[in-house]
């Protein structure tokens, strides 16, 4: 049962990826420790996702998280609606990277003018790596928790 679970959310946060879905669908809240050691939230748009196995957001490097990831690389992830609550703990990296950015750019980035570029030296991949999970669907009432 376990699986299934997993499964559906996989495919469901697979489904969000790439700006896919309009709306609050396809946004995750991504919490990183800040400079005073309390948790703060950010939402996101999910570029790239394999499940619940690793997500990726594109955001800028003059925004906090880099320093943040830089200092305490421990997060959480959750992703939920009337329907669902998928909570991701894991590890977070910061990546300024070439091929990085490369495998995250979007095309409707070309059109979004804070971008110059897949080379633009702002553009910061945040790749998030789940270590445990926490999944519950409303509409069956399945819990499922444990590690990857």
């Amino acid at each position: 049962m376990d699986k299934d679970v997993i499964g559906r959310a996989s495919e469901l946060i697979n489904s969000m990826t790439e700006y896919k879905l309009g709306g609050m669908e396809g946004y995750a809240a991504l919490s990183l420790i800040d400079d005073e050691g309390y948790p703060s939230a950010t939402t996101f748009c999910i570029t790239r996702a394999d499940g619940i196995n690793w997500l990726t957001f594109n955001t800028a490097t003059d925004r906090p998280y880099a320093g943040r990831i830089g200092k305490n690389n421990k997060a959480c992830v959750c992703i939920n609606s009337s329907g669902y609550t998928i909570n991701l703990v894991g590890r977070a990296e910061a990546l300024t990277d070439l091929e990085s950015k490369k495998e995250n750019w979007l095309p409707l980035m070309d059109n979004m003018p804070h971008w110059s570029g897949v080379e633009d030296p702002q553009l910061l991949i945040i790749r998030f790596t789940t270590e445990r999970y926490t999944i519950t669907f409303a509409d069956d009432g399945k819990y499922v928790a444990g590690s990857i």
